[in-house]
């Protein structure tokens, strides 16, 4: 499978400052609470056959941002991400494979220590040069996980039953890319 029109071969960067990685998680059963990760670095090695392409990403966990600093301090602590102990989450692609309009992309990710596989729903958003002559490339990629399977089992049980913290966390981002320099 070739590489979409405009885009070239070569190490991508990501630009973190117009990229959002993010995720969702239902608070009590009732709602759901959104958090990001505001720093964040990754590669996107573009080979001439898009299946022999590599991402690798690594994301800083003590960069957790829900916007509620009590609810920020208690996950970045032992009980969800234990930020001293395991200070990032990393993602290493292994295939990238067509998928309808989209890619799946796979790959293992590593949560406070444990590794799984993961595949990722990717859709390619085109590619544009900015003002400043700089080539980008944008992508939205999403997935569910399951955070017990990665050692995050902190929990409590509600007064009318289930729990405070769902099992389910969607992520979800939006990624740009810049291209090599030529």
């Amino acid at each position: 499978m070739a590489l979409p029109a405009n885009v070239t071969t070569g190490i991508w960067t990501l630009d973190n400052s117009h990229s959002e990685i993010a995720f969702t998680v239902r608070h009590a059963g009732i709602s759901k609470v959104r958090g990001q990760f505001k720093d964040a670095d990754a590669t996107l090695a573009l080979a001439e056959n898009v299946a022999d392409s590599k991402v690798n990403a690594s994301i800083k966990t003590a960069s957790f941002d829900s916007g509620d600093v009590n609810r920020d301090g208690h996950v970045r602590g032992e009980d969800f991400f234990d930020v001293e102990k395991f200070p990032e989450i990393a993602f290493v692609s292994s295939t990238i494979v067509p998928k309808g309009d989209g890619y799946e992309l796979q790959g293992d990710l590593t949560i406070k220590g444990v590794t799984r596989p993961v595949a990722l729903e990717t859709e390619f958003n085109g590619v544009a040069v900015d003002p400043f002559g700089n080539t980008r490339a944008g992508l939205t990629a999403a997935t569910t996980i399951s955070r017990k399977d990665f050692g995050l089992t902190w929990n409590a049980v509600l007064e009318a039953g289930g729990v405070l913290v769902s099992d389910k966390v969607v992520i979800n981002l939006e990624l740009a890319f810049i291209a090599p320099a030529a």
